[in-house]
């Protein structure tokens, strides 16, 4: 028998249901607006100059190409040195570790990384990678501080994908003779690709993203140089550049170009992150 619902309760349930369309709708007209207007003030301003060239004082000209160079160097070197730890580290917390406590203690660790300012992870850096390491402000710098930076995301993400997989394909595959390490290698880590997935595209956004912290440890550097050059050489990324142009210079219409930049950039990086996730699954 249908319960029929009395008239406050339908009220109650309508007015509901209303608030989170209306809720719905602000957010995706937020959205629109934000991605629109910048992409409506940006892409006017892209040109092949702007994006094949470098600045340069004595031409008079504008180019972003170091700082496009830049930014993808720091992402492969913040992401071949986090990748291996942060999924490691989630791979024996998870599977290996026998200290409940211990195990614990490491979680609220690393969710309290989480929350604290890039800032100040730039400062830290500068004082450890720069000053105490004695490494030059350049890529590799930076690209130590964003490992720090985005080793809890990393962490978290493949942890909590990890315990996603069910304690049964565990048991058969050590029922049927399988080691713990080709156990995990084989079933375990196929079945947790997409929130590792997750997790890469969560750590890449935050490396395009970031700014405060490689003000402190990549530099402001606006020369095109090779990769192993930039490793030690003031190197600005695409966020410090548009920091460069739209405060320093005054530049507001190359900055809402490499704005526009980042946002392709960022959309093309997750949308390869996602592939390559969907061919690990099928192998």
């Amino acid at each position: 028998m249908e319960h029929k619902l009395s008239a406050r309760r339908q009220v109650y349930d309508r007015g509901l249901r209303a608030l989170v369309w209306i809720c719905a709708g602000i957010t995706c007209a937020l959205l629109v607006f934000l991605i629109g207007y910048i992409f409506y003030r940006g892409v006017g301003n892209l040109s092949w100059t702007l994006l094949t060239s470098q600045t340069s004082y004595i031409q008079d000209t504008i180019g972003i190409l170091p700082n496009i160079l830049n930014t993808l160097y720091i992402i492969v070197v913040a992401m071949v040195i986090v990748l291996p730890l942060g999924v490691g580290a989630a791979i024996y917390l998870t599977e290996y570790a026998s200290n409940r406590r211990v195990v614990e203690i490491i979680e609220f660790a690393t969710e309290t990384l989480t929350g604290i300012p890039s800032i100040i992870f730039g400062l830290v850096g500068m004082l450890f990678f720069i000053q105490m390491m004695g490494l030059k402000t350049g890529v590799l710098a930076g690209g130590l501080t964003l490992v720090v930076m985005i080793l809890p995301t990393i962490v978290r993400t493949t942890q909590e994908s990890l315990k996603t997989v069910p304690d049964s394909y565990r048991e058969g595959a050590l029922a049927m003779g399988a080691g713990k390490w080709h156990m995990v290698r084989t079933v375990v880590l196929p079945n947790a690709v997409d929130g590792i997935v997750t997790g890469c595209i969560l750590a890449v956004g935050r490396i395009v993203g970031e700014s405060a912290a490689l003000l402190y440890t990549a530099g402001f550097g606006l020369v095109l140089n090779n990769f192993v050059t930039a490793l030690e050489s003031s190197s600005a990324t695409l966020t410090v550049a548009l920091y460069v142009y739209a405060s320093e210079r005054g530049e507001t219409d190359i900055a809402f170009a490499i704005a526009t930049i980042l946002m392709l950039l960022t959309l093309v990086i997750n949308l390869s992150a996602n592939l390559v996730g969907r061919k690990l699954k099928k192998n």
